[in-house]
């Protein structure tokens, strides 16, 4: 029996572990043939490519992002050959499973939950033409209807063979992101989240996951991210594995964990800021809304106090870069309090926050109680709402826009003098800005075309100017700083017009040219001649001293110069600050390497 287990990942660069463990656990009774693709492949060609395999049994996991596209390589793949056994299994049919029967006639079996055990049960019943309504835990068809066999209890997870050292897998270890689970279950129960479903938290064996972590890093992985769904609800577990990380990690691995941040203790995070090195971990903390009313009302407890102790503590060590995610749309939390949420959050100025959407996933109690809250949501997956008693469509409009500039402009880290400076001094609060530029960026119809890294600059210049903020100059200087330290190379061609006529720059560069000590020793070490400083230099005026800024945080205003040098190797970039009437100087220094 030529069996396949396939799904469509969101990108390449994504795997799927699902699939593994049930090619894993099938092993050695069925040898199963792992097939991905992504929702962009062309449908025909994920159909084409799947049919030459000349499979009997095919198995796709399901997730609310693959869905829509599964069921039309679903579809094509039963027109093409109606002999074929289509079962489907994951999280996204594993609730509602009769009206997914109902609604794709070409599923002939749904695996619900936990699947390893329960697929390779399925498999053996169909090989041996056996009766397949006695394997537990599937949904099938008898005689036109819609059959659902009772689910077992949970597997013991130290009985899973591993699913990380397949060789075929080896080759792209070093070009994806490697998941690795070592316990299921959450202790939480969050009524938006489908983890809140399975009660109780279980282990996977700790010296076999050690074990895998070893193969993995020696045949190349670089990013591994762990999928359990609170990697530190053992404290004693956390540290055993932080430790082994920290003491075999093979040098340019990243390992990314989901944290609960307020049950995180004071000496763990200091063992980290001191025995970590800089990189190697990277935080996602779920905080989600800090309006204590709505996370009463979705059975989420937190404490903010503790878990702003947690994000600063980590932020201060700078160790460990942390990625914080926030739900827009939770009950009860209006514009304004999610307003307050964003800005509460963005405080701990994260290196990453991630703003979501509030998606009314089949299974959740939050979907029970979707007509409670007067909730309006998509029909299809992602089922993303539309609004509820408290945010209207209008609002939800509003905050998407706020998450269209939020990623351009802070999380992608393009111009973090900039952004810091104007959510600092400019606007009344963060959220004010992202607010009102998203909206501008929105109504210039910038949200549906693409944009270069100078496009970005322009439209935020584009917008301050129309919105008539007082310090443009200031914001302007930090915006070339920003433009300038990101480049290895000398760009040919800025996003603003040159500050200099070329005779006024040609003399400043003359009379640098005759005393370079003017700019410091180490611009002097460098022994620029007249053709080198020309090639490789760029010289910009501010209206303020930006290295006093950079230093501590005041703006002197007066009439200063900024020089970027550009090495030809592409492996540093120097920038130097000076006044120009006082012929002082203070050099800033960044290196690419």
């Amino acid at each position: 029996m030529n069996v396949i287990c396939s799904t469509l990942n969101a990108k390449y660069i994504h795997t799927n572990l699902a699939i593994r463990y049930l090619k894993a656990y099938a092993s050695p009774e069925f040898s199963i043939q792992i097939k991905e693709y992504t929702i962009k492949d062309p449908i025909l060609n994920i159909v084409s490519d799947l049919y030459q395999q000349h499979p009997s049994v095919i198995g796709f996991s399901c997730y609310i992002w693959n869905i829509e596209e599964t069921i039309k390589v679903i579809s094509f793949l039963k027109k093409i050959d109606p002999s074929l056994t289509i079962v489907l299994g994951g999280p996204e049919v594993t609730y509602d499973t009769a009206e997914w029967m109902k609604r794709i006639p070409e599923v002939d079996f749904i695996v619900m939950g936990e699947g390893e055990k329960t697929f390779k049960d399925l498999l053996t019943a169909i090989e041996q033409n056996g009766d397949v309504s006695q394997v537990s835990g599937i949904a099938l068809r008898q005689e036109g209807q819609v059959i659902i066999t009772p689910q077992t209890n949970k597997l013991d997870l130290k009985d899973i063979p591993s699913p990380y050292r397949f060789p075929e897998d080896v080759p792209h270890l070093g070009k994806r992101i490697t998941y690795v689970e070592t316990s299921r279950g959450c202790p939480f129960s969050c009524q938006f989240c489908l983890s809140s479903i399975e009660v109780g938290v279980r282990y996977f064996d700790r010296e076999k996951i050690k074990d895998d972590i070893r193969f993995l890093m020696a045949n190349g992985a670089k990013t591994i991210k762990f999928v359990d769904r609170t990697f530190n609800i053992s404290r004693s577990y956390a540290m055993e594995m932080f430790r082994f990380l920290i003491d075999e990690h093979i040098p340019g691995t990243v390992f990314q964990f989901e944290i609960t941040a307020d049950i995180m203790r004071p000496e763990v995070i200091e063992f980290l800021n001191n025995e970590a090195p800089k990189g190697l971990f990277r935080f996602e903390i779920g905080v989600q809304s800090t309006n204590e009313y709505t996370n009463e009302l979705v059975k989420r407890k937190q404490n903010y106090v503790k878990l702003t102790r947690t994000v600063t503590m980590v932020k201060n060590g700078a160790k460990i870069n942390q990625h914080l995610d926030l739900i827009a749309g939770l009950p009860e939390e209006d514009y304004n309090s999610f307003r307050k949420t964003f800005n509460d959050v963005f405080e701990l100025r994260p290196e990453e926050l991630q703003l979501g959407f509030l998606k009314m996933l089949r299974g959740t109690g939050l979907r029970l109680q979707a007509k409670e809250y007067g909730y309006t949501f998509m029909d299809y997956s992602p089922y993303e709402i539309l609004g509820n008693n408290v945010l209207p469509f209008s609002d939800i409009i509003k905050i998407k826009q706020v998450e269209d500039v939020l990623e351009k402009y802070w999380n992608d880290h393009r111009m973090d003098t900039t952004i810091e400076y104007i959510v600092t001094n400019t606007f009344s609060s963060p959220f004010d800005f992202f607010q009102d530029f998203g909206t501008f960026w929105d109504q210039e119809g910038w949200s549906r075309i693409g944009h270069q890294l100078e496009d970005l600059f322009r439209r935020l210049h584009h917008f301050l100017e129309d919105s008539q903020v007082k310090d443009l100059d200031i914001i302007n200087g930090m915006m070339k700083y920003d433009y300038l330290v990101k480049h290895k190379f000398k760009p040919r061609k800025p996003w603003w017009e040159a500050s200099f006529e070329k005779k006024t720059r040609n003399e400043l560069y003359q009379q640098i040219l005759e005393k370079p000590l003017l700019l410091g020793e180490e611009f002097t070490n460098l022994n620029l001649d007249e053709k080198e400083l020309f090639k490789h230099t760029m010289i910009e005026e501010l209206s303020f001293n930006l290295s006093q800024y950079l230093q501590t945080g005041t703006i002197e205003k007066g009439t200063f110069c900024l020089l970027a040098y550009f090495a030809p190797s592409g492996n540093e970039t120097l920038i130097f600050s000076f006044d120009v009437r006082k012929a002082g100087l203070i050099r800033l220094c960044f290196y690419f390497h």
